[in-house]
């Protein structure tokens, strides 16, 4: 038996809030197909190099914030150009915390979660 990393997900107070900072800054694309009923809206980003996605989950009944707890937890993306991401992500105001003795930092999106960014 053996398995494979499918996708990663985060729930999001307003989806279309999360799909414009994805895209402007990580890249990252609508994949496959969008579910979307009454209650729930689920949209898979990817970025056209690995199959990995990142699922976003749109509740449409929920209006408060995520209890993200300790955040213990993070996403992690590595990039071609570390330091012009870095310059980007400053100029949008979304680094949170950065290592610098370990290369890295995090930036933080719209509901409050991590991203790691690796050169």
């Amino acid at each position: 038996m053996k398995f494979a990393y499918n996708h990663f997900n985060f729930n999001v107070l307003d989806l279309q809030r999360s799909l414009k900072f994805y895209k402007e800054a990580l890249g990252l694309d609508i994949v496959g197909d969008i579910k979307d009923n009454d209650e729930f809206t689920i949209v898979y980003l990817g970025d056209h190099q690995t199959n990995f996605r990142l699922e976003l989950t749109y509740l449409k009944d929920r209006h408060e914030a995520y209890d993200l707890g300790e955040q213990e937890y993070h996403l992690a993306l590595k990039t071609d150009d570390f330091e012009a991401a870095h310059k980007k992500h400053q100029e949008m105001g979304i680094i949170e915390f950065e290592n610098p003795k370990m290369g890295i930092y995090f930036i933080v999106d719209p509901d409050g979660y991590w991203i790691e960014i690796i050169p």
